[in-house]
């Protein structure tokens, strides 16, 4: 349905393998206002080249579907289109499966049994950048971090526990400033910018500044490489593969 306000209506894929809710769904989002069907498919094969084709602003995708599955799809979708919000619909409540959705990066996950009205809000929601799932998938996500967050305290490495000024002083040592440099930016003393040296050596477990420069260098471009994939699926497909197959039988196989 055509915005009133005039803007472009939202362009939604469509993909599940029933011709009968995959009708449901196109009658109810295309009623919605700012709402049009940009693509229809009937696997999860055909959802991912929709995706390639249709240029949509968001795809619902059934998630039990033969062959490709919609899980497997959604990972495929959006390792191809990162920022693409994917809306996973399953058939019944699966918490694990919905945590595998969302590593394969979907940006949402519902059971069908939830109104057409909830599907509308989902999908207009995840388009704007919200997350869909439910209270009760929420209260597995916040243990699930609390529980890597635990993880990562007994894991942190030793760069994680430099202080800010340290981080300062270690940025200017790369520039190659000296001690006397150092102090006169900062306004520190030049004894007390030896003892932040000192700690930023021992702290990342090297012996010199050249060393530790170096060490600033991987820092960095870890960061980078952490940043550049941010928008990418948390689990390749053999990873999800397995862990989908370790679920059970669910009437359909990931190959393809």
């Amino acid at each position: 349905m055509p915005d009133p306000d005039g803007a472009p209506p939202l362009r939604v894929l469509v993909v599940d393998d029933d011709p009968a809710a995959r009708r449901a769904l196109r009658e109810a989002l295309s009623r919605a206002p700012a709402m049009t069907i940009a693509a229809e498919a009937a696997t999860g094969a055909a959802g991912v080249s929709a995706a390639d084709d249709a240029d949509p602003d968001v795809v619902v995708i059934d998630a039990d579907m033969p062959e490709v599955d919609g899980v497997t799809a959604t990972l495929r979708i959006t390792r191809r289109h990162p920022g693409l919000p994917v809306l996973v619909l399953a058939a019944r409540h699966d918490d694990q499966l919905a945590l595998l959705a969302l590593q394969a990066g979907a940006a949402g996950f519902l059971c069908k049994d939830v109104p057409p009205d909830a599907i509308i809000r989902a999908a207009r929601g995840v388009a704007e950048g919200e997350a869909a799932i439910s209270r009760r998938l929420t209260r597995r996500l916040v243990k699930e971090l609390r529980a890597l967050s635990r993880t990562r305290r007994r894991r942190r490495s030793p760069e994680s526990e430099l202080t800010p000024r340290e981080w300062q002083i270690l940025d200017l040592l790369s520039e190659g400033a000296s001690t006397t440099d150092i102090a006169d930016r900062l306004a520190l003393a030049a004894g007390t910018v030896r003892s932040h040296v000192k700690h930023v050596l021992g702290k990342l477990g090297v012996h010199t500044r050249a060393e530790a420069v170096e060490a600033a260098e991987r820092l960095r471009e870890e960061a980078r490489r952490s940043a550049d994939e941010q928008d990418q699926p948390a689990i390749d497909e053999r990873e999800l593969d397995r862990a989908l197959r370790s679920l059970g039988p669910r009437g359909n196989t990931t190959s393809g």
